[in-house]
């Protein structure tokens, strides 16, 4: 399910929040995180990607100058955690293009949005329509291109999104190797079953043809 969704601009500022429990300290506790996040990103970091946290998944995806959060529940699908990102993200430039980047614009200036956020998340969370979701979703987006990362790693233990971009790249590369390889092998297999017979039949064929028709 989903929990929470927080907008915030490249440089760090807060431009909406959707409004929750504010009693849940553990989902606190997750925003903290992202905020810390925010702190780590970089030009060169990678523009999507799930950080795992606990009994929670925080999933991100950044357009233009702004970075779009969503804190979800451990197993809520993550096609439909993206497709809501992406939904979110399409609404929120459409509505404030001309004014998110203007360096006037005060913390959570959009406040607004929230309206928008908490019909999105009556629609993604309702069951049915999560099912219809999740199947017309399932390969619109690339979840198995999505960079996942333990949160802990991320924050505590020195790792960066910078590194966790080279690391798309590298497995991108690896896997097209892979395929390479696999592609190999069964050409070999094809060839190691089927030569023995291509073989015996044009043995067959010449000795039909050396014997009756020479």
């Amino acid at each position: 399910m989903i929990k929470s969704t927080l907008i915030y601009r490249e440089d760090g500022l807060p431009l909406c929040a959707s409004v929750d429990d504010e009693n849940n300290s553990t989902l606190n506790e997750q925003k903290k995180k992202v905020k810390l996040v925010i702190s780590r990103m970089t030009p060169q970091s990678i523009d999507r990607a799930t950080l795992e946290s606990g009994d929670y998944e925080i999933n991100y995806i950044k357009k233009d100058i702004i970075i779009f959060f969503v804190i979800c529940e451990k197993g809520y699908p993550r096609n439909l955690a993206f497709s809501y990102l992406n939904d979110v993200a399409e609404e929120f430039q459409h509505s404030y293009s001309n004014e998110y980047g203007k360096v006037t614009v005060r913390p959570y200036a959009f406040v607004t949005f929230d309206t928008f956020l908490q019909k999105s998340k009556k629609i993604y969370s309702d069951k049915k329509v999560q099912d219809n979701l999740d199947q017309l979703n399932q390969e619109l987006v690339g979840v198995k291109q999505i960079m996942s990362k333990n949160i802990e790693d991320l924050l505590y233990r020195g790792d960066s999104l910078d590194k966790m971009s080279d690391m798309s790249a590298s497995l991108k590369e690896t896997s097209k190797k892979y395929r390479k390889k696999a592609q190999k092998i069964n050409l070999e297999l094809l060839i190691s079953q089927y030569a023995p017979i291509a073989i015996v039949a044009f043995t067959f064929v010449f000795l039909i043809w050396w014997i009756f028709l020479r």
